[in-house]
């Protein structure tokens, strides 16, 4: 079966629930064709043309159509499932590898990524995905408009790159929410600041939970002896890597600022406990000896000072302001206050 009976090619292309089936001419040139003459594709002999199937996992008949294309058992259960971390490993004269990419979805969690499936041979790639990606799509409208890669490497440096720039909007937007709460920090209600403080810390640790294994799936395949890879493959590979890279080491300094946020809020808690405790403590020395004093007054025994006179408790009211204000005196000549 052939894939010269191809589809035109469309400038805008709305990215289909099932699979979608493309081929190469190793030139720039890309054109979409029927699904089903995928498994009979074969490039003629010293052809860079390769094709490209991509399907999604939730289908009934996924693993079935796998299998019916030819690719074996262990790279069927790999492409299909349940859970997968970013990796790249070597099966025969192919590759499997794993990436991951960032959901689009607005009310999307930071670390709910999608995660993209590739088995990747010297003339042919078959892509598995949970949900639908809009790198793809914007990948699938490059390609019918010339942008096509020229080789099986080239395709995965694009897509790495692609996903990357889709990273990083949500790293921007990490590194805003993170300079809005250093501003923020000497607010004097810093309650709605642990909060935010927080979703942005989780939102890092869950971004780069993923982008960093990327970075070294990527590289991985940069440095295998594969055939069908060659020099420029392996520059756009490490083009790609770098972006990743970039992106983790962003990642990290969102962490760092977020913990150095963190302890600052920490401290400046503390010194505002430690000043509330200051000024009950300053209030309960001063209140000590008026007390004492007061008790003394009020025992139920005979011989209590001034008792039977009329000014008596005028005395008592004066002895106890001025007692107060020595002590308040004392504790402020001393530093109590600073």
């Amino acid at each position: 079966m052939s894939l010269e009976q191809g589809k035109t090619p469309r400038d805008n292309v709305e990215f289909p629930k099932g699979a979608v089936t493309m081929v190469f001419d190793g030139n720039g040139g890309a054109r979409m064709v029927d699904a089903d003459s995928f498994a009979g594709f074969r490039a003629a002999h010293g052809s860079p043309a390769f094709a490209w199937q991509h399907l999604m996992r939730g289908h009934p008949d996924a693993a079935g159509h796998l299998a019916a294309i030819g690719l074996d058992e262990f790279v069927t259960d790999a492409l299909t499932a349940e859970e997968t971390r970013p990796r790249c490993t070597v099966h025969e004269d192919g590759v499997l590898l794993n990436l991951r990419g960032v959901n689009p979805h607005p009310a999307a969690e930071p670390g709910d990524m999608i995660s993209i499936r590739l088995w990747v041979e010297a003339h042919r790639i078959v892509g598995v995905s949970v949900r639908a990606l809009d790198a793809l799509e914007g990948m699938v409208s490059a390609m019918l408009r010339g942008h096509g890669p020229r080789s099986p490497g080239d395709f995965v440096a694009k897509l790495a790159l692609r996903l990357a720039d889709r990273a990083e909007p949500e790293v921007a937007e990490l590194t805003e929410r993170i300079d809005s709460l250093e501003e923020r920090l000497l607010g004097e209600d810093d309650g709605e600041a642990r909060a935010e403080l927080a979703s942005v810390r989780r939102a890092a640790i869950l971004l780069r939970r993923y982008l960093v294994p990327q970075k070294d799936a990527l590289l991985a395949l940069e440095i295998e002896e594969l055939s069908w890879l060659g020099e420029r493959d392996r520059a756009h590979l490490r083009e790609a890597a770098d972006r990743v890279v970039r992106l983790g080491e962003e990642l990290d300094a969102i962490r760092d600022r977020a913990q150095l946020v963190h302890e600052q809020l920490l401290d400046q808690r503390a010194e505002s406990l430690n000043r509330r405790m200051l000024l009950l403590t300053v209030v309960a020395a001063i209140f000590l000896p008026l007390s004492l004093l007061t008790g003394l007054l009020g025992i139920n025994v005979g011989g209590i000072p001034g008792a039977q006179s009329s000014w008596g408790f005028l005395v008592v009211c004066l002895v106890i302001i001025a007692l107060g204000s020595a002590v308040f005196l004392y504790f402020r000549k001393t530093g109590m206050f600073r």
